[in-house]
């Protein structure tokens, strides 16, 4: 991934440099203020840290980045390239050709073969599940007769790549989109909401409204309307599902509706059932899951199986700057084909915040660095 910084007055003109250089297809992945730097004559500036994925070089003998991002998981990668190698892959055999004795699939030289059980380790320290690093090891052995220790660490990022689930934000200025956010007490919901209702009034200029329903926790809606007037976003209180109804007719002029619910345990079926009413009468067109990237798979595994009556379209992992390994990210992914679609990485509003892409994510969980 080629990443860049913009840095100019205004958060629109560091977006419009972004996007002159890398094109509509760039990903913002942070922003911050600059105050009282020299360097910009003590004025006040705007940053903004962007990536794209680069382009995948012409010659090159491996499968394009897009052609992985297009792949639903590494089994159809190994068919693809298998066919590509072998055209009548797959094709029914003559009875002459099943006569013929059939020639075994190369196996991984000495080398190669540490080198895979290096990776098997590494993946264990990153408490990958043992499920998925037992078919990537799989997968790396059969690939063996096109594989060199000099491109192994490439494919294998690919083949992680191909498994990730992702997804990204997405709006329509034709109509009111109204987006909840649900997960366990303590993940950062609140936060959450408040870096994507600043990202999309400043940077995606859309109209803006927030509405909670977390009338339990103590100081929940202070916390909120003190955000709200900061940032001039309107936001109102619903005490009963009956109200939610009209609180959307009220925001009905703008872009995107926030809803914030009240954090709940997984275990308290009878809360979330409550809270999937507040949603029914909202008609949310989407709901995302928070988590905590902090938590164990066992436990995340628990949350995603419990969440599920919500509806949940995609997860957003909290305190990742607080996780010591990644691979639980891929884990509740995989196991529960949840896209990821931004990790939070503190509390700065809004700065504290990624998007992500399954490239991203592969070399995070495999790296098990943040940051370079």
């Amino acid at each position: 991934m080629q990443i860049k910084k913009y840095v100019a007055p205004s958060l629109k003109e560091a977006t419009l440099q972004m996007k002159n250089e890398l094109g509509g297809e760039a990903l913002i992945l942070g922003t911050r203020v600059i105050e009282n730097d020299k360097r910009y004559g003590m004025k006040k500036m705007y940053e903004i840290t962007a990536g794209i994925d680069q382009p995948a070089p012409a010659k090159s003998v491996k499968p394009s980045r897009d052609e992985f991002d297009a792949i639903d998981n590494f089994q159809a990668e190994l068919e693809k390239l298998t066919r590509k190698i072998n055209p009548n892959a797959g094709n029914k055999t003559s009875a002459s050709e099943e006569r013929k004795p059939k020639v075994e699939k190369a196996a991984p030289s000495k080398q190669l073969e540490k080198e895979i059980d290096e990776i098997e380790e590494t993946l264990e320290q990153r408490e990958v599940s043992k499920t998925i690093i037992k078919s990537l090891t799989k997968h790396l052995r059969d690939s063996a007769s096109f594989i060199e220790s000099s491109n192994l660490e490439n494919y294998l990022l690919s083949s992680l790549a191909s498994m990730i689930p992702t997804t990204t934000f997405k709006v329509s200025r034709n109509k009111t989109t109204k987006i909840a956010l649900v997960g366990p007490t303590g993940v950062g919901k609140t936060t959450c909401i408040a870096k994507l209702a600043v990202i999309s009034k400043i940077i995606h200029k859309l109209k803006v409204g927030l509405i909670s329903i977390d009338t339990y926790r103590l100081g929940a809606i202070d916390q909120l309307r003190i955000f709200s007037e900061i940032s001039d976003i309107e936001m109102a209180v619903a005490y009963e599902a009956e109200e939610i109804p009209k609180l959307v007719k009220k925001f009905k002029g703008k872009d995107l509706i926030f809803i914030d619910t009240v954090g709940r345990s997984q275990k308290a079926k009878e809360n979330l059932e409550q809270i999937r009413k507040y949603l029914d009468a909202a008609q949310v067109d989407e709901t995302i899951l928070v988590a905590n990237a902090t938590s164990s798979t066992r436990t995340l595994n628990d949350v995603a199986e419990k969440f599920k009556p919500l509806k949940y379209t995609s997860v957003i992992f909290s305190k990742i700057d607080e996780a010591v390994a990644y691979g639980n990210i891929m884990n509740l992914a995989v196991t529960h084909n949840a896209p990821v679609m931004f990790l939070t990485n503190g509390q700065v509003i809004p700065d504290d915040i990624l998007s992500v892409n399954p490239a991203f994510l592969a070399n995070l969980i495999y790296s098990g660095k943040l940051y370079k």
